[in-house]
Order: C-alpha cells, then sequence, then structure tokens
C-alpha cells in the first residue's frame, strides 16, 4: 500500500483582473476521481492545503452540464462526502514529501490565487520532483510550478508537460478576465508545453512528472499513477 499526498488549494475565489472575486475552489471531479481509483485499490491519502484550511469545492464543478449528467454530479458529491480527509487535512508547511510514495496536485481556479506564489506549494514541488517519487499534477493545478522559481530559474524547466490550455480558459469565458493565463506563464517558466483536443483526456509523462490537461484527464492520470504505485 502507497501512501499519496494530495496538495489541494485552500482559495474559495479567483481574483480577476478587474478586481472582482470569481467564486471557484477545487474541481470536483479533479479530486473524486483520482482519490476513488487510489483508494479503491488500497492505497492511503491525506490532503495538505496552505494553513490547513478545509477545502472548498467549485460548485460549478456539481452542475450536471459540467459534470456530465446529474448521475455523475451524485456520485462526485458521495465521494467527496465520504472523504474524511478533506474534514481534516494537514498544513503544507508541515508536509515532508519524504513521508510519501507520490504527490498530487489537483486543480479547479483555486491554484490560480494561492498555490501558484506559495513557498511550501513551492517548496514541495521542488523536492517531490527532485527525490523522483512520481509526481502527479493536473489542469490549473501546474500554477504552482510558478513557485518553484529561484532568481528566475524553476527546476521544471525543460520538463514535457500539459496544463489547463489558453483555448479551454477562453471557451469558458474567462481568458479575457484573467490577469494572467496559465498555459502563457508555464511557458516563460522555460516548460515545454503540449496539449491535446479540448475537455478531451491528455496525459504527459516526463520522467517522475505527470500532467494532465484538463478535468477529463483526471481519471487518466490516476490510471498511470496507479500503474507505477
Amino acid at each position: 500500500m502507497a501512501k499519496l499526498l494530495f496538495v489541494m488549494t485552500g482559495a474559495a475565489y479567483w481574483t480577476l483582473k478587474d478586481g472582482t472575486r470569481h467564486a471557484t475552489g477545487y474541481w470536483a471531479e479533479e479530486f473524486a476521481a483520482p482519490y476513488k481509483a487510489l483508494t479503491e485499490a488500497g492505497h492511503q491519502v491525506v490532503v495538505a492545503t496552505p494553513n490547513g484550511v478545509v477545502p472548498t469545492v467549485d460548485m460549478m464543478s456539481l452542475r450536471p452540464e459540467m459534470a456530465g449528467s446529474a448521475q455523475i454530479a451524485l456520485d462526485l458529491e458521495a465521494i467527496i462526502r465520504s472523504a474524511e480527509v478533506m474534514r481534516r487535512p494537514i498544513r503544507l508547511a508541515d508536509a515532508r514529501p519524504e513521508d510519501y510514495d507520490a504527490v498530487y496536485f489537483p486543480g479547479g481556479h483555486g491554484p490560480m490565487e494561492d498555490l501558484c506564489v506559495d513557498a511550501d506549494a513551492g517548496r514541495l514541488l521542488t523536492a517531490a520532483l527532485a527525490a523522483g517519487k512520481p509526481l502527479a499534477i493536473v489542469c490549473h493545478a501546474p500554477a504552482a510550478m510558478l513557485a518553484t522559481r529561484i532568481h528566475g530559474v524553476s527546476p521544471f524547466a525543460g520538463y514535457r508537460i500539459t496544463a489547463f490550455t489558453n483555448e479551454e480558459e477562453n471557451a469558458v469565458g474567462l481568458g479575457p478576465k484573467a490577469r494572467w493565463l496559465l498555459e502563457d506563464e508555464l511557458i516563460d517558466l522555460g516548460v515545454e508545453f503540449t496539449k491535446g483536443e479540448m475537455w478531451k483526456p491528455y496525459t504527459v509523462v516526463d520522467r517522475n512528472l505527470f500532467t494532465g490537461q484538463n478535468p477529463a484527464s483526471a481519471a487518466a492520470l490516476a490510471e498511470r499513477l496507479l500503474k507505477v504505485l
């Protein structure tokens, strides 16, 4: 049995360029699908957030039209409700990568608010990457890679990755409202950014780094993780 650390956003909103707050949090599918797959396979999950706050689900991700159907939305909600670890997260500052066999960052727009500038997230990502253990990051969660820069240089430079694309951000109507776009910032970080079709599962593995493009990629990313655990 492996022990996994899920590093999750503690943000409940995302500040847009006009200063307004867009209600958000983590995306339900990006927590629930991997959590279910990994725990059903017998693995243990620990959740960490900035300051140990209980993560907020983006209510948009539980709408039937966003989840895929009313039944899928109910299933996601049931998984989240059953996940006791979500109600007692540890503080990200206290999380030590050496205590875990793998690390996973679910997305949602929340990481665009907090993890992107969180020194503890940056420290943990840098350590997990260097340790060679599986490190999985999906959708908007690669925003946390921006917190790994020291004197403008990130250890993720040169890695082949994917993340939520500019096209997808524009398609949900938030591209023009954002202070910055994730794809642009990651390219500036020095990664080799790749992408698949909008909204379709697309995952990339480069050394011990596993990345997924969008919510639909979370389950596929968990399957790839399961094979190496």
